[in-house]
């Protein structure tokens, strides 16, 4: 997959799993997104450590949208916990 549809795929899973995750999350849409993108790098490099790394083959692949998803959601609840105690101005 080129470096332009893994920055696609990583937006938009950035926005589905703010979609997914339930409540209030810290930041707007644009923290999200960019989170979503690294959810999808920490996805990918997840898959390598499994050995399914060829998920990330095509930009069409289940695996990979599953696992971008998947990271993007994790870096999304880790933000969540960061950010729970800061007061917003």
């Amino acid at each position: 997959m080129g470096w332009f549809s893994f920055i696609i795929l990583g937006l938009i899973a950035g926005a589905i799993a703010k979609l997914i995750l339930p409540g209030k999350q810290g930041g707007g849409w644009i923290a999200t997104l960019i989170l979503g993108l690294i959810g999808a790098m920490i996805g990918g490099w997840i898959a390598g450590l499994v050995g399914v790394a060829d998920a990330y083959t095509s930009f069409w692949s289940i695996g990979a949208w599953l696992w971008a998803i998947g990271g993007a959601i994790v870096v999304l609840l880790i933000w969540g916990f960061i950010t729970k105690g800061r007061a917003r101005a």
